[in-house]
């Protein structure tokens, strides 16, 4: 018997494709994406701030906003607003801060040092994430979903800076992506938003 592999790189993510010919079976090995073209964002997993599991399915039913964030940009006052946002639509939007130090290094604390930050300055009482890379070889699986047409079915795109926003509709689909210009209460995010 004898074994043949080859090794494909597909936008930084490697997908090892093989035959087992002492078997006669066919099989294929994911690594990094594992099978998440199959994978609905609610299976995703992710930890809070905390080190605590986050199960987004929990939030079926509800438009999702990921803004991957940080504490010392210059769109950080984006805080004040994102928590008015969260309360001003709090029956029908979940607002989940994910922390990043890609940018600019603008998130170097720890998460104690991160959570009291966003506390003292912002009043910020919407669920945040452990911090996680949002591009790159180590991107999470999160953000390969947010980002890959493949995964999500939509579109593609890359996250530019700290405080880029993504919109989920209540079936866990991506409606659109927003640059961290665009300000939390925009019409482009508000209209698809109710009370």
């Amino acid at each position: 018997s004898s074994r043949h592999g080859c090794l494909f790189n597909i936008r930084q993510r490697k997908l090892h494709i093989g035959s087992n010919f002492s078997d006669g079976l066919w099989y294929c090995k994911f690594q990094n994406i594992s099978s998440m073209a199959r994978t609905a964002l609610y299976d995703i997993e992710i930890k809070d701030l905390q080190g605590k599991a986050i199960d987004l399915s929990e939030f079926k039913g509800k438009h999702l906003l990921f803004v991957n964030v940080a504490s010392k940009c210059g769109f950080t006052p984006q805080y004040e607003s994102l928590e008015k946002l969260s309360n001003t639509y709090k029956n029908t939007l979940i607002v989940i801060g994910v922390h990043c130090n890609q940018f600019g290094k603008q998130e170097p604390g720890n998460a104690d040092e991160i959570q009291n930050f966003c506390q003292v300055n912002y009043g910020v009482s919407f669920l945040m994430t452990e911090k996680i890379d949002v591009k790159g070889e180590a991107q999470h699986p999160l953000y390969a979903w947010l980002t890959l047409r493949s995964l999500n079915g939509k579109k593609s795109s890359s996250v530019k800076w700290n405080f880029q926003k993504y919109l989920i509709d209540p079936e866990g689909k991506l409606i659109d992506y927003f640059f961290s210009i665009t300000k939390p209460f925009s019409a482009k995010i508000t209209k698809h938003l109710r009370y």
